[in-house]
């Protein structure tokens, strides 16, 4: 008998916490007045266009370009834009390097052809980064390019570039700002918020004259927006949302920008998405076998290319400086997961671009004009992952692109096809006339015979498929 209820105590105990458990699972939803807007993809044409561009050019560029991350002969490893607060300098002596800034080398067309050449399809700049000084002449302060000793509105020059060059603007903005007085880290006193609500109508202001000035600027995309200030004022940033898109319909915000009722960023309480695709990923990648579910969702990584440095810095050797065949291989990953790829340039204060980073374009330039078809619309092909690369599925089209970094040693590699889809066709992108033999060796399992010889650098197989194939040789399952 004391077995028995002691086994009926234990049953009840488990039934309890299996209920606990549903009933977490099943909590209802919040109510919220400023979260998600909608749930799943955007499905209009704008968003189509910024999903297939899927390769971007970011540039960090203000006052922080001309120390370079050197202040008084100290060199600071830190950010080269955070040197302000790295070498402790007052406002009133940062703020002094607006009367210095003279870019004389910046030629907003050789910006914009070298990143036509590189194969972006859009870029973002930095309109005015946490430092406060704004790249146009902003009727809202007097920290702007307009009152430096250069006076030409390098926003005007820079969308002008790159839109004849077919490539997409998109504006950067920093929601902190050390330079306004009335910035707050955080609402502690109803005195705190009056002064913030002055900020946050500067912003405001700011933000509506940018969509005015450049109304061919595709994506706002915010930074910033992590401190205590705001994530206790969420409902600005639904309201700046709210007037970007009604003041140039069709734009994109990211969620970066967003903070809900209760302050949760990006996704709010409900753990829905707020904007209109995830910008979470900064110097990382997802994994892509663990994190598939970045392929629910549009989204964003962003990837400088020394280890530490936005902004221009006058010594690479303090952080380890990616290679370009690693960019590549991020740029893939990211488009075999069903995201952008921004990647990262500091233009130096007097407006040329590095010779590093201009080698690096460079190279990756002539790995896109004879692979960017699998990069350009590409998206997630539900295909196992494989050691020797990655899956992309080209949108709208029967095919799938196998993008190898690691050709075996056998020269075969591997592939498992899904379910009820047959390759009818596999051949180099370089080299389409020529067919690459494949074998069937399991179920759904096939090898493909690789090019004789050995690749230099990454490459592309081009697989052709059909729905609704099945199985070619009917092997036995397995009985164990």
């Amino acid at each position: 008998m004391k077995q028995f209820k002691r086994y009926l105590t234990i049953v009840v105990a488990c039934t309890s916490m299996m209920q606990a458990g549903w009933a977490q699972q099943q909590a209802p939803r919040k109510a919220l007045s400023y979260g998600a807007q909608y749930t799943g993809k955007r499905k209009d044409s704008a968003m189509a266009k910024f999903r297939t561009n899927r390769f971007g050019q970011f540039i960090h560029w203000g006052l922080y370009s001309i120390p370079g991350g050197i202040w008084e002969g100290k060199t600071y490893s830190y950010a080269a834009e955070f040197l302000k607060s790295s070498a402790h300098l007052s406002s009133a002596t940062w703020d002094s390097l607006m009367y210095r800034f003279n870019p004389t080398k910046f030629d907003a067309h050789a910006w914009a052809k070298m990143a036509k050449q590189m194969g972006v399809k859009y870029m973002t700049i930095t309109t005015k980064h946490h430092e406060g000084f704004c790249m146009w002449p902003s009727q809202y302060t007097d920290f702007h390019v307009g009152n430096s000793p250069f006076k030409r509105d390098i926003l005007k020059e820079l969308v002008e570039a790159y839109n004849a060059e077919g490539i997409d603007v998109n504006f950067y903005y920093s929601v902190l700002d050390w330079h306004h007085p009335d910035w707050k880290y955080d609402i502690k006193t109803a005195e705190d918020q009056t002064q913030f609500l002055r900020y946050l109508d500067f912003a405001y202001n700011q933000l509506k004259e940018l969509a005015t000035r450049y109304p061919t600027v595709k994506c706002f995309w915010f930074d910033g927006t992590w401190d205590n200030s705001i994530k206790k004022n969420g409902w600005w940033t639904l309201e700046v949302e709210k007037m970007l898109k009604k003041a140039i319909p069709g734009v994109i915000v990211n969620s970066r920008l967003r903070a809900d009722d209760y302050g949760a960023r990006h996704r709010d309480s409900n753990g829905e998405l707020m904007g209109d695709y995830e910008s979470g990923y900064e110097r990382r990648l997802p994994d892509p076998v663990k994190d598939l579910s970045v392929t629910q969702i549009d989204w964003e990584a962003c990837m400088t290319i020394p280890e530490n440095q936005w902004g221009f810095h006058k010594d690479w050797s303090l952080s380890y400086v990616k290679t370009p065949q690693e960019l590549v291989e991020m740029l893939t990953l990211t488009t075999s997961l069903g995201g952008n790829f921004l990647l990262n340039f500091g233009p130096q204060g007097d407006g040329a671009i590095r010779t590093e980073e201009k080698q690096i374009a460079a190279t990756i330039a002539d790995w896109m004009k004879v692979n960017g078809e699998a990069i350009y619309g590409g998206d997630y092909a539900g295909w196992k992952k494989q050691d020797w690369g990655y899956f992309i599925q080209k949108a709208g089209t029967n095919k799938v692109y196998m993008v190898v970094f690691n050709q075996p040693f056998s020269n075969i590699a591997r592939l498992q096809v899904p379910d009820k889809v047959k390759i009818t066709k596999s051949y180099l992108l370089e080299a389409p006339a020529q067919s690459l033999l494949l074998k069937e060796t399991q179920k759904n399992q096939f090898n493909l015979y690789l090019p004789a010889v050995k690749k230099a650098g990454a490459f592309v197989i081009v697989l052709e498929t059909e729905q609704g194939g099945g199985a070619g040789k009917q092997y036995q399952d397995a009985k164990t």
